[in-house]
């Protein structure tokens, strides 16, 4: 196994495995401490099924619950990350964000495997909020101290949400399920300590944070973190490769997708790492 960092603010590029054959544990182990140092791990050139993803998901916590969006048929772990090559609906998940921080446990981490990849554009953008917070300016991070947030999917996923009822007229190839159920909140601390590495990061950003509790000008101070936590010097620009696997960090991560792959299709599967812990 060969480690190769990114040279970015995260991210690191892993070799030397076959991750279709099920993992030793000695081989999980320095996945996960590789992990948990870089935050982004990439495995090019990996020949995967659906079964060799979730055997590789489950190396490393159990299945997360992946809401607001259909699995693939025959599974219930699987979801396709899709575009068609002619698709004009909106690039999804273009907004920074942490998966699913909305829910009472969010996943600790996601992989993404490209089988279908444009031969240009389509990266995904990562940011480091462990950096980000140790670099923020004492006066910000005092502000910090204590807040909660509160999270929903209402803006993306209720009926009036972005990928709601008029987005099913899009034509948008993914299979995506909008609910009332979106409405619902769930608070969580502004700062999270990550239960691994005792580490503290930002935890979420506008989008699916939609308030902030007991603070003055708590949306002036939501848009001053935004633009602190988003900056260049924290991000890692990820380039997918046919038969990649990809897998992040959400405690300790921000992400988004990119366009630029106009004309051509795309299609990923993602499966998520349950939460272990808050």
């Amino acid at each position: 196994m060969q480690i190769e960092p990114s040279g970015q603010a995260c991210g690191a590029r892993i070799t030397g495995l076959d991750l279709s054959r099920p993992l030793s544990e000695p081989d999980i182990a320095a996945i996960r401490a590789a992990w948990l140092e870089h935050l982004v791990l990439s495995f090019p050139d990996q020949r995967l099924d659906d079964d060799a993803l979730e055997r590789f998901t489950l190396a490393f916590g159990h299945f997360g619950e992946d809401p607001f969006i259909a699995p693939i048929p025959g599974r219930r772990h699987v979801i396709a990350v899709q575009r068609a090559a002619d698709e004009t609906a909106p690039i999804f998940a273009e907004a920074w964000h942490t998966d699913w921080s909305f829910q009472a446990l969010p996943p600790d981490g996601t992989c993404l495997y490209g089988i279908t990849i444009p031969p240009q554009g389509g990266d995904t953008l990562f940011a480091n909020q462990r950096l980000a917070l140790a670099e923020m300016p004492e006066g910000l991070r005092k502000r910090l101290d204590g807040v909660m947030a509160v999270h929903s999917a209402r803006a993306g996923y209720a009926p009036d949400g972005i990928y709601g009822e008029s987005d099913q007229k899009s034509g948008r190839s993914m299979d995506i399920r909008p609910s009332e159920e979106a409405r619902a909140v769930q608070r969580h601390p502004l700062v999270r300590v990550h239960p691994e590495t005792g580490q503290p990061a930002l935890y979420g950003a506008p989008g699916y944070i939609v308030a902030l509790e007991g603070t003055p000008e708590a949306e002036a101070l939501m848009m001053e973190l935004y633009q602190w936590q988003t900056q260049e010097r924290f991000q890692y620009r990820h380039h997918w490769e046919p038969n990649m696997l990809v897998m992040w960090d959400n405690r300790a991560t921000l992400h988004r997708a990119t366009g630029g792959y106009a004309g051509h299709a795309r299609l990923l599967h993602r499966t998520t790492i349950g939460g272990s812990v808050f």
